[in-house]
């Protein structure tokens, strides 16, 4: 959808030199999920792609995030792409509460969401996700400069904790000690540059392998998180689209498998067992819940499996699949 440009927007890219002063190139809004605003921009050079943060997010409930966010986005794009070169896109340009990166064509990057959604689970594919996800934590654990870099937690505390597992606490009191714990552990637990928002639609399907995107979340802390999150929606896709459901479980299986092969970090495992279940329940009762269940039988099944396993946490991610199966059949 063709779109024209905002002022500011127009003023950043003239004045980092990606347009010309007097060139008001065509524009095509895109997708930009509920928490931006993302521009393909055609200018005389190539096409590329700009990209806003918003004050309040758009859904159902309030929610606000501080825009600053967007920084420690194109901050998180170049510490990741220094540890896996082909697994970002490239910054052109940032500053101003926004910035400007290398876009990608659909026709040769696809959305990995979109790929689960048509049935083309692909372990091998799950399994380079895993990898490449261990391999910026590796390179970027114990690393203070970084940790000092992306000082993000009031940040990641508005937009990861406080919606997905405070909010989800709020829901379920019988809960709320066991899910104030989990919020307490991640918040303190500062390991490695995290992600935050590792999902299938924030994963292109590129050449070379996985490219990530839409690190708004951004935070020195706990490499769980991420692996819980995106072990999260394999395991929500088994209810959107069920004659995938065994591909599906074969990819959690690829992705854990070859995450903890390449970060062996002490307690990670036991950390990202407590947190899926966790997850599971808060895209249901939480803040964000996902768009694609929508019938009352999904999310109670949901609640039926996610309620006990926080009630009384596992410790390994084998323990989290197998119930989550069983209760498939």
């Amino acid at each position: 959808m063709s779109a024209s440009l905002p002022d500011p927007v127009l003023a950043f890219l003239r004045g980092r030199e990606l347009i010309g002063a007097g060139e008001t190139p065509p524009a095509e809004a895109l997708a930009g999920g509920v928490s931006s605003e993302i521009w393909r921009v055609d200018t005389a050079r190539g096409p590329v792609c700009v990209k806003r943060a918003l004050a309040r997010l758009k859904v159902a409930q309030v929610w606000e995030a501080p825009v600053e966010r967007n920084r420690y986005e194109s901050e998180w794009f170049k510490v990741a792409g220094a540890a896996a070169p082909r697994a970002v896109p490239r910054v052109l340009a940032s500053g101003d509460g926004l910035f400007a990166m290398e876009y990608l064509p659909p026709a040769r990057y696809a959305v990995w969401k979109a790929r689960l959604r048509e049935g083309a689970a692909d372990p091998a594919f799950a399994a380079k996700v895993g990898a490449t996800l261990a391999r910026i934590h590796a390179t970027t654990a114990g690393r203070e400069d970084i940790a000092q870099r992306f000082a993000t937690d009031r940040i990641f505390y508005d937009i990861r904790l406080e919606p997905y597992l405070a909010a989800t606490a709020r829901a379920h009191s019988d809960l709320h000690k066991a899910l104030e714990l989990l919020v307490k552990r991640t918040a303190q637990t500062r390991r490695c540059l995290v992600h935050g928002d590792v999902s299938p639609k924030n994963i292109l399907c590129g050449p070379d392998g996985p490219v990530f995107l839409d690190a708004e979340c951004a935070w020195y802390g706990d490499p769980a998180f991420d692996l819980a999150f995106c072990l999260n929606h394999l395991l929500l896709k088994c209810l959107w689209v069920p004659s995938s459901r065994t591909a599906f479980l074969q990819c959690f299986d690829a992705l854990a498998a070859s995450y903890l092969e390449g970060f062996r970090e002490e307690g990670v495992e036991q950390r990202t067992a407590a947190l899926l279940p966790a997850l599971l329940l808060a895209r249901v009762d939480g803040k964000s819940p996902v768009e694609y269940l929508v019938e009352d039988r999904d999310k109670d099944h949901v609640r039926t499996v996610a309620r006990p396993l926080i009630a009384k946490p596992r410790t390994r991610l084998a323990d989290i699949r197998n119930a989550w199966q069983e209760s498939l059949t």
